[in-house]
């Protein structure tokens, strides 16, 4: 991660949809911002772009859908080209991040506070990226610095 203080975009993609989720400025805490569609695909990375640029990051976290044995498998493949042409629209680092089970992490969570079917279904990609987000925020915490 970026060692200049900023806001941290993670995204969770997937064919038809991208979840966005933002961190806070001290990057501690993870909140959802939005979906957006996947397709056409030039136009979400120029979307992704702008929200980039609007609310300055210094990083973007795209999740990594490993399998559950951590193989890159054909959804992998596709998220990392994904990450690879953002990289190439914007200045700040994107990095991958493992997300196995955010979605269904995301999905019980929304049970659990009681959602309708219809409201998880319409918030499900923005709150698995900010469980993306919110682990990556964690993990960069616990990773020891060069001078410890």
């Amino acid at each position: 991660m970026s060692d200049e203080p900023g806001r941290v975009l993670a995204l969770d993609v997937g064919g038809r949809r991208i979840g966005v989720a933002l961190s806070d400025t001290r990057r501690v805490l993870a909140s959802p911002l939005t979906t957006l569609r996947a397709q056409p695909q030039q136009r979400a990375l120029a979307e992704l772009a702008k929200l980039a640029h609007d609310y300055e990051v210094t990083d973007v976290v795209v999740g990594l859908p490993l399998t559950l044995s951590g193989e890159i498998g054909p959804q992998a493949k596709i998220v990392q080209e994904f990450a690879a042409q953002l990289q190439e629209k914007i200045a700040v680092p994107v990095r991958l991040f493992d997300e196995r089970l955010t979605t269904v992490a995301a999905e019980r969570m929304m049970v659990e506070l009681g959602l309708k079917p219809e409201q998880r279904k319409a918030r499900i990609d923005e709150v698995a990226a900010s469980i993306i987000l919110q682990d990556f925020l964690e993990a960069s915490r616990e990773r020891p610095t060069p001078d410890a």
